[in-house]
């Protein structure tokens, strides 16, 4: 075990290395491998212990939380550890491509141009995925890609392959295992977006039917939801800012947002974000409250 632990370190601290970029270094990298990934990951591993059958564990937070960081260490804890398999996707690669979006916009309300609400997802696709997944006579199954820089699905040939039956399904995504809001919640405002383009409340209110209906009965496929709790939405925006940051120092010659976009930007998540940060209790299994550098300050299980 203490030889499994140490591989598990080294390649830890490897992940963590290549995800770093200049003048910014991941802080207390050891500390968050002993309080945050292996208890998590001994968490859902009880989770599967229970009928040893497939699970889907739900992974929500904001923008930046560090959910795509944790889903990369769970894998090969998981691999390393418990020699199990994970498949970990994201909500955000079921983005309706642009083309479906514009007719959107077109046909339901402008502002559905914008990826990221309920409503923008392809649940057809999202459900046909889980079942492939899941199924006992399993083929190779193929996850899409969505590119943030040309605001489209990626080509097939960069799609995920799942070449083998996971035993454990991360679904993460920012709005994962969210709940609609009552309709007295949507009338007023809350930022220049929806007093400017949303006088009507058609765009919110399409957006709370998606998760009263659709929406609703994909989320109650998950076995478990795990919430990523930010300090406050002003660190989700410091978090959003800092990832398209570090996207511009990695990727070159890909399209990138300025602070005022990033800003504007995440008004569109604004609403949904401040109402799962207060409706956590009534949504998660555990919620892990972060500190401004990501680190697990406590657990807390429901």
């Amino acid at each position: 075990m203490v030889k499994t632990i140490l591989m598990i370190k080294s390649d830890y601290l490897k992940f963590l290395k290549k995800q770093e970029v200049a003048g910014k270094p991941i802080v207390d990298k050891v500390v968050k491998l002993n309080k945050l990934y292996l208890p998590l990951s001994q968490w859902i591993y009880s989770v599967y212990k229970k009928n040893n059958k497939t699970k889907i564990i739900g992974l929500a937070g904001g923008q930046g939380a560090g959910k795509s960081t944790i889903t990369g260490i769970l894998k090969f804890i998981f691999k390393k550890k418990y020699g199990l398999n994970l498949c970990c996707f994201s909500i955000d690669d079921f983005y309706k491509t642009k083309a479906e979006r514009k007719k959107m916009s077109k046909k339901v309300h402008p502002l559905f141009l914008i990826r990221g609400v309920p409503g923008t997802h392809d649940l057809g696709l999202i459900n046909k995925t889980i079942r492939k997944l899941k199924s006992k006579k399993f083929k190779t199954v193929l996850i899409p890609k969505f590119d943030k820089s040309i605001d489209d699905r990626s080509r097939k040939s960069k799609w995920q392959k799942i070449k083998k039956r996971p035993d454990i399904i991360i679904f993460e995504g920012w709005c994962v295992g969210a709940r609609h809001q009552k309709d007295s919640e949507l009338k007023n405002a809350l930022n220049y977006i929806e007093k400017k383009y949303d006088l009507n409340l058609v765009w919110r209110k399409t957006v709370n039917y998606y998760l009263k209906n659709q929406y609703k009965k994909l989320f109650n496929k998950l076995d478990k939801l795990v919430y990523l709790k930010a300090p406050d939405f002003d660190w989700i925006f410091r978090w959003r800012l800092h990832q398209e940051q570090k996207m511009k120092l990695t990727s070159k010659n890909k399209k990138t947002m300025s602070k005022l976009e990033v800003k504007n930007f995440i008004m569109y998540y604004e609403r949904l974000t401040k109402h799962m940060m207060r409706d956590l209790k009534n949504i998660s299994d555990l919620t892990i409250y972060l500190d401004t550098k990501h680190r697990s300050k406590k657990m807390r299980f429901y």
